[in-house]
């Protein structure tokens, strides 16, 4: 079974019986929206989005977010879900679950924005992520358990993912044996932790909200930059940069190695799932990750 593969999905009857806990809800009005590695996502009244976990490995992330969401929110530049409904498991669905306000916009992956418009985005990503990266929340988060930043953890898990698809490559190599020569990380600051292109939303060139943040937690802020590899155009980096903030050259390696984890990642979920736009943008993530023009 592929990790990604879910161990609970909520289809449309079970979704409306499970909506039966908040009677002041219509669940006439119900639309399935989006589905990832962790949450089933449907639309309620075209004004609530619910998000159903779909694997038991989410739950503590899960708690995270509902501790985390609403003290974080107003503290951001741009939205976050906030938790409003908070469903109770029962004999129809094992798990918590949890509905917010809808925000508009597609995600990243799907916007078709162009080296203009990708470079209007990320200025607006980075003012959001200097930020969040400055955050004092006061609640006490746990280390990534992930270890994003450990490379000596991250490279070898990017050569599976590389091989998995075909993709590996000298370029590659050359970045993955030069992270895995990093010492340990000593920088901590409040991260999402898993920021990507199905993460982020917008409309046309400007951004709307930052969603799922299961993985919220400490770490290297690096892990949260690697839209800089992956998305930015490899000419706009050093406006990124600017936009952001100094970062040393082993927080831009971490970052690196991170872009083309989650862009190996999504595009095979996404060429499982025959999602074929998500696919193209994370192969194109790929390759702008290892163009290597200096990220400065």
């Amino acid at each position: 079974m592929a990790v990604w593969e879910p161990e609970h999905v909520v289809d449309e009857p079970l979704a409306r019986r499970l909506l039966g806990q908040f009677p002041e809800l219509d669940p006439d009005g119900l639309r399935p929206l989006a589905f990832g590695w962790d949450y089933t996502i449907w639309v309620v009244q075209e004004r609530y989005a619910f998000r159903f976990p779909r694997r038991r490995i989410v739950l503590p992330g899960l708690e995270r977010e509902l501790a985390v969401l609403p003290k974080l929110a107003p503290l951001l530049p741009l939205p976050v879900p906030v938790p409003l409904f908070v469903g109770r498991p029962s004999d129809d669905f094992p798990w918590p679950f949890f509905g917010s306000e809808l925000l508009p916009g597609r995600e990243l992956a799907e916007a078709g924005l162009d080296e203009g418009g990708r470079l209007e985005v990320a200025l607006e990503l980075a003012a959001f992520l200097r930020t969040l990266h400055r955050v004092e929340l006061g609640e006490p988060l746990p280390l990534d358990v992930n270890r994003r930043a450990d490379m000596s953890h991250r490279a070898p898990l990017v050569r599976k993912q590389l091989d998995d698809l075909g993709r590996h490559e000298a370029r590659a190599e050359r970045v993955l044996a030069e992270a895995e020569r990093l010492p340990p990380s000593d920088h901590l600051a409040l991260v999402h932790g898993d920021l990507h292109v199905r993460q982020v939303l917008a409309e046309g060139a400007r951004l709307t909200g930052v969603i799922d943040w299961v993985d919220v937690c400490r770490s290297d802020p690096a892990i949260d930059l690697s839209l800089l590899w992956s998305f930015v155009p490899p000419s706009s980096r050093g406006a990124f940069l600017e936009a952001y903030g100094p970062l040393d050259e082993a927080q831009l390696l971490r970052a690196r190695v991170v872009a083309l984890s989650l862009c190996a990642a999504l595009a095979g979920h996404a060429r499982a799932e025959g999602l074929a736009e998500v696919e193209r943008e994370a192969l194109a993530g790929l390759a702008r990750a290892l163009d290597d023009e200096p990220a400065r």
